[in-house]
């Protein structure tokens, strides 16, 4: 089987209301070259069938983003793999704008991110959130985080744990360098900010974020949390 030049991991859980669209929305990527890999944590729906009927190669893992992400890692046929939330949609250069990202750093990056959703707010806080990214060098899995399979295996690929892997990830690399903070946006889905609230989800998030920087378990974050 010929290697590819890049691998899209997205884990997936009951996705299946969703589904068309993500396989719209993966089908140029994947007809470019790059693999696509649905790596599904025990749906209950049908979102396994569904993508298999797209074309895509559905992996089984464990439930957990991180176990999912990893999993996918250890099927990718690529030295660059790209970790892709289900809600996020990539821009339509992005196997372009990757690899030429990865040139220029040592071996991560990720995109800045623009939140859709009909609360204004939306922008002032997606805004926020790649200032701080680029100044922390910290990134989060809605900005599509990717990275070199020789960095990914440096760090241990993602920390086994419930919430914030994405954040101890970065953490991680960031000891290997700084990420390339590329400009162009992907798109993730508003849900969570207009299901709980804006300002709520926001002084959640803080909160959370502090109490994990202040040593607590993620276990308890994400009993607080859901």
């Amino acid at each position: 089987m010929p290697k590819r030049t890049l691998s899209i991991i997205v884990p997936v859980l009951n996705e299946a209301a969703g589904l068309t669209q993500l396989a719209i929305h993966l089908a140029p990527f994947s007809q470019a070259g790059a693999q696509v890999l649905l790596v599904d944590g025990g749906s209950d729906d049908s979102t396994p069938e569904l993508a298999q009927h797209a074309g895509f190669q559905v992996i089984r893992s464990e439930r957990g983003r991180a176990q999912q992400m990893n999993a996918g890692a250890t099927h990718a046929q690529s030295n660059t793999l790209v970790f892709l939330h289900a809600d996020t949609r990539l821009p339509k250069d992005a196997l372009a704008l990757i690899s030429k990202g990865l040139m220029e750093t040592h071996g991560w990056g990720r995109f800045d991110v623009h939140i859709a959703g009909r609360p204004a707010m939306l922008r002032v806080v997606a805004g926020m959130m790649n200032w701080r990214s680029r100044f922390t060098g910290i990134a989060t899995g809605d900005q599509a985080m990717f990275m070199t399979r020789e960095a990914f295996e440096a760090v241990g690929g993602f920390p086994v744990q419930p919430l914030m892997e994405d954040i101890e990830m970065s953490r991680r690399l960031r000891a290997l360098s700084s990420p390339v903070c590329l400009r162009e946006r992907v798109v993730t889905s508003g849900r969570r900010w207009e299901t709980r609230g804006v300002w709520t989800t926001i002084v959640l998030m803080w909160r959370l974020r502090w109490a994990y920087w202040r040593g607590v378990a993620p276990a308890v974050l994400a009993q607080a949390y859901s």
